[in-house]
């Protein structure tokens, strides 16, 4: 490590060039320290679906002086309608756009993840070190430095290491002991991808309930494309795997289990044999003990993925690199305490956006039988009638990341 100024300048290898990954090294570099952030892909991954933020996540958004640009960026989406399997709305949640209280299912800030990855990547300038088509799959260390070892062959040698390499982290398993098991599984799954738009995608984000657990949503991002998830809350082995198997048998698996679905089903699954871009998950948090060792830690969904039912894992990740950065800063010289206070600054956030996630509702939201999805509909379309959903997201004191405060760094706002 050098001195700046008077302060330690740190040499910084973060793996994983999402968003914590792009975030964290913006504000290290604004501080004066050399950061290399090393993608597996082969160039910028701006691609993914639909993200928002919510909470403090707007806040960090805005102590970058990016808040405006995230703002010309924005998804037009006005609420959510649940629609009976002939496609009819019984029951339509719009958006809070009030400024107060509570975000609803569909937040004041809904942008596609490319878009908020191209924002953050330019913020960086020429500053950061990109480099692309390698990741890092373990290291050594002593309490000077730490060597990373890379998918190409190399090995590098630095003060810190950041994984930030996502929920699937190869870090992670690295760093944390032999057997652990760092997932919390909600028995759900979810695959989403691109159509081409017809006339009758709104600007409302439609939901249709199927027997057998399933779920259609609908949402469309430009004038050009509609974005289709299919969400299956099954517990079988099968479900678990066909995340790892090649695309082709992902496509496959997706389109036997929705088959009988109705709706638009056909239009949709015609149209995932075509896209552009296709994703398949297991719905999972990631609750690990420990972040960091010596002179590695854990970032955004490395370190605790809230799933994408929190409502706050962009957020999460965007105020877990402030932080991080934030008790780097103030530590420089002395990073195993500055990665512990870290841990302790942020667990309690953390713990509360992943305890957002409540099994019990998911599942009330995915209902096996028709029966059931006809109770739901009829009760949500009841409230809506009666504004109950506006009410209380108006009048609410706390949105979902709770009332803990994003911690303010003056030596991040110094830099």
């Amino acid at each position: 490590m050098t001195k700046r100024s008077g302060t330690t300048s740190l040499r910084v290898l973060v793996a994983g060039g999402g968003i914590a990954g792009h975030a964290l090294a913006y504000w290290l570099v604004r501080a004066g320290h050399r950061v290399t952030v090393r993608e597996r892909y082969p160039d910028l991954r701006a691609t993914g679906a639909q993200i928002d933020l919510r909470g403090q996540g707007i806040e960090a958004v805005r102590r970058m002086g990016l808040l405006d640009t995230v703002r010309g960026k924005l998804v037009d989406e006005a609420g959510v309608a649940f629609l009976d399997v002939r496609g009819r709305p019984r029951a339509t949640l719009m958006a809070n756009t009030s400024g107060r209280g509570r975000q609803s299912l569909t937040s004041e800030y809904e942008i596609m993840r490319g878009d908020l990855v191209r924002i953050l990547h330019e913020a960086t300038g020429d500053d950061v070190e990109y480099v692309y088509g390698t990741s890092v799959d373990g290291f050594d260390q002593d309490e000077h430095e730490v060597v990373a070892h890379c998918s190409d062959g190399s090995s590098e040698t630095y003060d810190l290491l950041v994984g930030a390499d996502g929920q699937g982290s190869r870090l992670r398993r690295a760093l944390l002991p032999d057997g652990t098991d760092p997932y919390w599984r909600v028995g759900i799954h979810m695959a989403y991808w691109f159509v081409p738009r017809i006339a009758s995608d709104s600007n409302v984000r439609d939901t249709c309930m199927v027997p057998g657990g399933r779920q259609i949503m609908r949402r469309s991002h430009n004038p050009a494309e509609t974005q289709v998830y299919f969400v299956l809350r099954e517990d079988s082995a099968q479900a678990s795997a066909i995340h790892r198997e090649p695309v082709e048998k992902q496509r496959e698996f997706w389109a036997s289990r929705f088959r009988d679905a109705g709706w638009q089903t056909e239009r949709f699954v015609d149209g995932m044999r075509t896209s552009p871009f296709f994703y398949s998950q297991e719905i999972v948090q990631v609750r690990a003990d420990t972040w960091s060792r010596g002179r590695v830690v854990l970032a955004g969904d490395a370190a605790h993925c809230a799933s994408p039912y929190s409502g706050m894992g962009t957020s999460g990740g965007l105020v877990g690199a402030h932080v991080l950065a934030g008790e780097i800063n103030r530590r420089p010289d002395d990073l195993p305490a500055a990665l512990a206070q870290y841990e302790t600054t942020l667990r309690p956030f953390t713990d509360g956006i992943q305890g957002e996630v409540n099994p019990r509702l998911l599942k009330l939201a995915m209902p096996m039988t028709q029966r059931a999805i006809d109770a739901f509909l009829t009760v949500t379309g009841m409230a809506t009638r009666l504004r109950v959903p506006d009410l209380a997201t108006r009048f609410s004191k706390e949105d979902r990341g709770g009332a803990w405060r994003l911690p303010h760094y003056p030596e991040l706002r110094a830099a």
